[in-house]
């Protein structure tokens, strides 16, 4: 059974995008196109990273605009066909039930805090309260507008488990295995600490791709994990 893990292929290039996105699909549940390189190469690069792999695609574009912007973009993306799009929570319910409303065969995650936000961040663009709090208050927004998934860090996620409870997905970028550079993450945890916590997906990005074979890095990761539900049961 694949892993709970949505790859980030920040690729510089499509062909690179392809072979890392062929690598890690035996291992994983799926793969993740961020904004980058979607604005890069655009649809191709959905089809191309899919190929014969049966693998979900996540397509992570953070949309934030006004609500009829917000669903005209939803419907835009619908032909390919994503498993997971991404809207920012900050864009309010009015935008956030636009992009549902628009996106009926797609699950629509909606992002709470940044990862590599922290509480000064917070402060410097207003937003009142620590990171757990701004999470919380964006997460339950989002879900009474009709989300039904959330983007958090692992450090909330056993919180808005709590808050939300058990039928909203829970995904969680920021996480890094145990002794891997943190980058530009501020609140990170590792795989076995972010399932435990109550995680549904998780978004590993360089600990994979970085890899000098990515395929064999996945493959690790996933093999921890089983590990670890294994020591829990």
């Amino acid at each position: 059974m694949a892993a709970p893990i949505a790859v980030a292929i920040d690729a510089p290039d499509i062909e690179t995008a392809a072979r890392w996105a062929s690598s890690v699909a035996p291992h994983v549940s799926t793969v993740k196109v961020g904004l980058e390189l979607y604005l890069r190469y655009g649809p191709e690069v959905i089809s191309t990273m899919r190929g014969a792999n049966r693998v979900s695609v996540f397509l992570d574009l953070k949309l934030h605009d006004i609500p009829a912007t917000v669903a005209g973009a939803c419907r835009a993306v619908a032909r390919l066909r994503p498993s997971i799009l991404t809207v920012h929570a900050v864009g309010g319910r009015d935008m956030i039930k636009a992009a549902v409303e628009a996106s009926p065969d797609t699950m629509i995650a909606a992002v709470t805090v940044l990862t590599s936000l922290d509480e000064d961040t917070l402060d410097d663009v207003g937003m009142r309260g620590t990171t757990a709090d701004a999470a919380r208050r964006l997460a339950v927004l989002s879900v009474e507008s009709g989300a039904t998934a959330l983007v958090c860090s692992p450090h909330e996620v056993s919180s808005l488990r709590a808050e939300v409870g058990p039928d909203i997905t829970l995904i969680t970028p920021g996480v890094r295995p145990a002794g891997a550079d943190r980058g530009d993450q501020a609140r990170v945890a590792t795989p076995e600490e972010a399932v435990s916590a109550g995680a549904d997906l998780l978004v590993i990005g360089r600990p994979i791709t970085r890899a000098a074979d990515p395929g064999a890095a996945a493959a690790s990761i996933a093999a921890a994990l089983r590990r670890a539900e294994a020591a829990s049961a």
